[in-house]
């Protein structure tokens, strides 16, 4: 017989690492936080920055999302050190256009949260404003094959999240009113 190691998984510890590597990947709440005002400023002028980046505390407080961070942090990493094998190593070094796993890592993110999440998600990876250009940056010595999708994702789904809460908050309105 063996020994039997229990696993025993604690979610603040997940939690905790998954804002450790974003902050040491030079990622900051606020930073995306600024990719969902950019997102959904013109839909509500009002918007804050404190507003955006409660949706994205909500967003990387779910654990499908923790663990894509994780994950996608982690190959990032191992590419920077060279430990991936052949051709892989080349694709994601060199964030090759038809490779299509960082995109559906960062998908399984938007996935829970809709439609819009989608489309946010698609029109941000295009345009790259704010910390997603310094992320796709290829001159820098670190690797964001993951983490730029990672992080445009987050910004999605916290702006889809915030659309829907939004939508919710004036449909009581106009309920209230018409009491």
């Amino acid at each position: 017989m063996f020994n039997q190691v229990t696993y025993s998984l604690n979610s603040r510890e997940v939690a905790e690492a998954t804002n450790e590597w974003l902050d040491k990947r030079g990622v900051s709440k606020t930073s995306i936080a600024q990719l969902v005002h950019f997102l959904q400023k013109d839909y509500y002028p009002e918007l804050t920055l404190d507003e955006c980046i409660s949706h994205v505390e909500a967003v990387l407080s779910k654990r499908e999302v923790q663990n894509a961070v994780l994950t996608g942090i982690q190959l990032d990493l191992l590419a920077e050190e060279g430990k991936l094998m052949a051709p892989l190593q080349n694709m994601i070094k060199n964030d090759e256009g038809l490779y299509g796993c960082d995109e559906i890592l960062a998908l399984s993110i938007v996935n829970v949260y809709g439609s819009i999440g989608f489309t946010n998600f698609g029109y941000i990876d295009k345009l790259k404003p704010g910390i997603l250009k310094k992320l796709n940056d290829k001159n820098d010595t670190q690797i964001h094959t993951f983490l730029d999708d990672i992080v445009g994702a987050i910004a999605a789904s916290a702006a889809s999240r915030l659309a829907h809460r939004k939508q919710a908050e004036r449909e009581e309105a106009t309920v209230r009113a018409q009491e």
